[in-house]
């Protein structure tokens, strides 16, 4: 079909370069290529964007949206561009909209325990200033080093620190964002408890960008807990049994600030990549850590181990060895990763379900064929199985899809949900419906033609 355009590309980037005066508009093939596509999710489709805007400020942002409206184009939000499920990958012909150059840390108060920033702010770089001041900011996403606070705002981020900190939705105060049609909104603000009107600051965060623009977010600080820090690890004969041990660790009043599990695949992929031995062990590992603990909590602690036939348990309060632990987990997915096609999930289950979760997919595995190794945040419930297949092959295998297919249905029949920090992006938006029910789907679709009509915002991102 032939289609008549209104406007010539040249028209349309003059336009758009005229509406951003503090930051750059850049057009390169080799830039576009590179901003379109971060490689992070393997098999999934974006597009190759028509220009990459990194926004300098508000106004910036606001005409960019100006420019999107006006020649009826998509934006997609961008900041370090982490995205495992394709969020912020580029669409054919869209306009991308990076606000990484946005990344000044503008508050820090001590005497409020919370931070103002722009989206840019690294994760990380927040959490080591506020350590400089007695304080740190709680959520720790494997990204930590190099994810945004923007991102993770919009993705609703969790992390190692989820068991006893929360989410990043529990961690955020309030946000500043451009609308759609160019209107700025403040939602939240300062305070710890706020009851007024509806709490569309929990609407934003997790929206990946489908209702507005985030320019400014405010978020919690706590003080460093006093007291002796504890980490250590202990062996399981598999991931069912360290699930059980996990579920009596949560009840015991211990409140520990790490339970992360790694199956008996995953350690000896570690056992690979860090040249180690923890495979001889036993068949699934659990690294976990108390902070402010005290000696009663660790002896509860390892008396639990015990009794759930936990095997080899080390226990260490030496930094350099905690910090070696940390990175031992963190090493977890490029051992994974190394040499194979893989696609990494991120399901997350009620806790009591952590258990038959995991027998379902070691039992998944044998049944389809299909090589998986699961790890996660087993305090939370967060499950990470990752599918790997022959890098020589460039389509996902047909058993690969399925043994995905059967793990949602599961998850969902187990009372889960298919996404638990990752988002949904464009990997899961077909699964909308089985999650969320008729009512609940056509729902979300009447929030987000309120926020954005022409639904410029990220299309088909979050929802189909």
């Amino acid at each position: 079909m032939t289609v008549f355009s209104a406007f010539s590309d040249e028209e349309i980037l003059t336009f758009l370069k005229q509406q951003v005066t503090d930051g750059t508009v850049t057009t390169d093939p080799q830039t576009l290529r590179q901003q379109s596509f971060n490689g992070n999710a393997t098999g999934g489709e974006g597009g190759l964007a028509r220009a990459f805007v990194e926004v300098g400020s508000v106004a910036d942002i606001q005409g960019v949206l100006k420019t999107a409206r006006k020649f009826h184009l998509a934006v997609v939000p961008q900041t370090t561009a982490t995205s495992t499920v394709v969020g912020s990958d580029g669409m054919t012909g869209a306009i991308i909209l990076s606000t990484r150059k946005m990344n000044r840390i503008l508050e820090i108060s001590k005497d409020d325990s919370l931070a103002v920033v722009q989206p840019g702010v690294v994760n990380g770089d927040l959490d080591q200033a506020a350590r400089k001041q007695g304080l740190f900011y709680a959520p720790d996403p494997g990204s930590k080093p190099f994810s945004s606070i923007g991102g993770n705002v919009s993705t609703n981020a969790g992390g190692m620190s989820t068991v006893r900190y929360g989410a990043t939705k529990d961690n955020v105060l309030g946000l500043k964002a451009v609308l759609a049609d160019g209107r700025t909104i403040s939602l939240g603000g300062r305070t710890l408890k706020q009851a007024f009107g509806y709490d569309l600051t929990q609407l934003f965060v997790g929206s990946e960008g489908t209702l507005g623009i985030i320019y400014e977010v405010t978020v919690k600080l706590l003080p460093i807990p006093l007291g002796q820090s504890i980490m250590g690890m202990a062996f399981f004969e598999n991931m069912g049994k360290l699930a059980k041990g996990v579920a009596a660790i949560r009840m015991s009043g211990v409140n520990p600030t790490m339970l992360e599990a790694l199956d008996g695949n995953t350690v000896v992929a570690l056992d690979r990549y860090e040249k180690t031995h923890y495979a001889e062990n036993s068949g699934a590992m659990l690294i976990f850590r108390l902070d402010g603990s005290s000696d009663k909590n660790v002896q509860v602690l390892q008396d639990l181990l015990t009794k759930y036939d936990g095997q080899h348990i080390q226990v260490t309060a030496d930094a350099q060895q905690q910090a070696d632990l940390e990175q031992l987990r963190r090493d977890m997915l490029p051992a994974v990763f190394a040499g194979r096609n893989h696609l990494m999930e991120d399901m997350a289950l009620p806790l009591s379900q952590l258990a038959p979760m995991m027998d379902y997919l070691q039992d998944l595995s044998q049944r389809l064929g299909v090589m998986i190794y699961t790890a996660g945040h087993a305090g939370d419930g967060n499950v990470h199985p990752t599918f790997v297949w022959d890098k020589a092959e460039d389509q996902v295998p047909a058993a690969v899809l399925e043994a995905l297919r059967q793990a949602f249905r599961k998850t969902l029949e187990l009372g889960g949900t298919i996404s638990g920090e990752h988002a949904v992006g464009m990997m899961k938006n077909q699964w909308n419906n089985p999650e969320l029910g008729d009512n609940v789907d056509y729902l979300q679709h009447q929030i987000k033609t309120l926020f954005d009509p022409m639904n410029i915002l990220n299309p088909k991102r979050k929802i189909d």
